[in-house]
């Protein structure tokens, strides 16, 4: 006998671990822009899988790309080569101008092997083990142990300490901070180009190059978080290439695979060739032929669809459609974003809102306790925008007024 949606719910609530306070919906399939409950119900989703599934769903080309793959061969670990992973490794350093990449299995992985190859490139230098790293107050780089070391808020850390240490935090886009932090000890500053579990501030151009010319003074390695504001999300491929300020290390996951688990960490190849070597990192189901099939498929349907493109037009629509509805209602206190990564700051914790939407059909999700953030994705039209804006408009009254 099939289960209804509330008694799959109650199921999963004895079988799996409490870290996630869940809404009440099971999702159980998707198309383009719309996910589907267990019951029909349909839902214009702003949240893509928080920032993950940026072509939409049912992408039949993308579909398909999987389904090939996994009849020859999903897995053979990194003791050989296989062909999708140096096909996916030569398209990443073709659209992000990096030299060489490291397949991990999630964003958080990516930022441990950027942990480690700025402490070994460090080393490599004076053998000291006391380097240090600069990272952002209100910073999000994930829940692993050294990732959340560098992750600037207190309260996902303190449970869990004592964390790595030789962490400093600094405050983005203040650079006399920056400045506060380094010393003789620093071996990398690390910040997400866009902030986005913080509040979604975005690195301004003018502190990106300052502390791009600290690391040159100081043989420092610069490290970018691009996680989530990364694949094309700001309307080009990666944050930094707005303002044409490379780093020497940077991490990716989330739209790199659409869906699949894939992240990387990508170096320049001065910090390659002095840094991580044979035997120093590696990852059992990293850059397997499954998830490289994927990588390889995303990136030849971003181009051929011309989603940078789309971002652009579509996220200042977006961009236009928020300021208009910040003016219209009082609780709402600011916009902040790029591209189709934006956030609508309230005077008020935001759940009842985004919980009111849900039920009028529309996934949205937080981004602290008084931000909504709008990250769908990236094909989507300036029609799915005014719909959801007139969703949001409604609950929005619900709630607030």
């Amino acid at each position: 006998m099939d289960m209804t949606m509330q008694q799959y719910i109650d199921e999963a609530e004895s079988v799996l671990l409490h870290t996630y306070n869940r809404y009440q919906v099971v999702f159980d399939r998707g198309e383009g822009v719309y996910l589907y409950d267990m019951e029909g119900g349909r839902y214009l989703d702003f949240v893509s899988g928080i920032a993950v599934f940026a072509l939409g769903y049912h992408n039949r080309e993308y579909n398909d790309a999987l389904k090939e793959q996994i009849d020859k061969i999903i897995h053979t670990s990194n003791y050989y080569y296989n062909r999708p992973a140096i096909e996916a490794a030569k398209k990443l350093k073709a659209v992000s101008g990096m030299d060489r990449v490291f397949f991990t299995n999630s964003g958080a992985e990516a930022v441990e092997g950027a942990i480690k190859t700025a402490r070994k490139y460090a080393y490599l230098k004076d053998g000291r083990t006391d380097h240090e790293i600069i990272a952002m107050e209100h910073s999000f780089h994930g829940r692993t142990m050294g990732a959340l070391s560098v992750t600037g808020n207190a309260h996902y850390r303190e449970p869990f300490e004592p964390m790595i240490g030789h962490i400093r935090f600094a405050a983005l886009n203040d650079f006399d901070s920056v400045l506060a932090q380094v010393t003789d000890r620093t071996c990398a500053i690390l910040f997400e180009t866009v902030q986005g579990e913080g509040g979604i501030y975005p690195a301004t151009e003018d502190f990106m190059r300052k502390v791009r010319a600290l690391c040159d003074e100081r043989d420092i390695l610069m490290m970018l978080d691009e996680i989530q504001c990364g694949m094309g999300r700001t309307g080009e491929m990666f944050a930094w290439q707005r303002y044409g300020v490379k780093p020497d290390v940077m991490t990716t996951a989330k739209a790199l695979g659409c869906g699949v688990p894939v992240g990387a960490f990508l170096m320049t190849e001065k910090v390659g060739a002095h840094s991580l070597e044979a035997g120093d990192h590696g990852a059992t189901y990293g850059g397997n032929p499954l998830v490289c099939a994927a990588v390889c498929k995303v990136l030849e349907l971003y181009e051929k669809q011309d989603v940078l493109a789309n971002v652009r037009t579509v996220g200042a629509y977006l961009e236009r459609q928020l300021d208009a509805l910040a003016a219209e209602y009082p609780c709402i206190t600011a916009r902040r974003g790029v591209g189709l990564m934006q956030g609508l700051v309230f005077d008020r914790p935001v759940g009842d809102i985004i919980r009111d939407a849900m039920s009028r059909g529309l996934v949205l999700i937080n981004a602290g306790t008084d931000i909504i953030r709008f990250v769908p994705p990236l094909v989507i039209s300036r029609e799915n925008v005014d719909e959801m804006i007139a969703i949001l408009r409604q609950s929005i009254r619900e709630v607030c007024c």
